[in-house]
């Protein structure tokens, strides 16, 4: 009897030290990205940007393309990249569906989810005219 309960709490806590070590949880990073979009009923822009994620700053190229997009844009955004399990993580393509006018400068928003979870939260500013429905998907890719 006490070898089997001695038995029984080694593998207990052999289990409880193996979960702890081989779960990881999801971290935060910081992002940065310039974009531009352009366009007339559909809209395409790009850009570049960066992931600083433990320590470690990762080179990222963004692609996107929009439907109800008019007018002629560029954009600064900076924010957070969260769920984050590695740095591979945040390439994917995005959605979100949101409204947006900024004329002659003005502040943007978003909110950004990739198929691992991955939310992205921006904000910046936006030079430019543009005034869009955005419907379309952005790709985040690493260089």
């Amino acid at each position: 009897m006490f070898r089997s309960t001695a038995l029984s709490a080694a593998i207990v806590a052999a289990a409880v030290v193996f979960a702890g070590t081989s779960s990881s949880q999801a971290e935060t990073g910081t992002v940065r990205f310039q974009v531009a979009k352009a366009g007339f009923i559909v809209g395409v822009g790009g850009g570049s940007g960066a992931l600083h994620f433990k320590g470690k700053t990762y080179r990222l190229h963004v692609d996107g393309i929009s439907a109800g997009t008019i007018g002629i844009a560029r954009a600064d955004l900076v924010g957070t990249a969260s769920n984050l399990q590695t740095a591979a993580d945040i390439v994917g393509t995005y959605t979100a569906a949101s409204a947006s006018v900024a004329v002659a400068g003005g502040g943007k928003a978003a909110q950004l989810q990739n198929a691992k979870g991955v939310l992205l939260e921006l904000r910046g500013q936006q030079v430019g005219f543009e005034a869009s429905f955005n419907l379309g998907g952005v790709t985040i890719s690493m260089r």
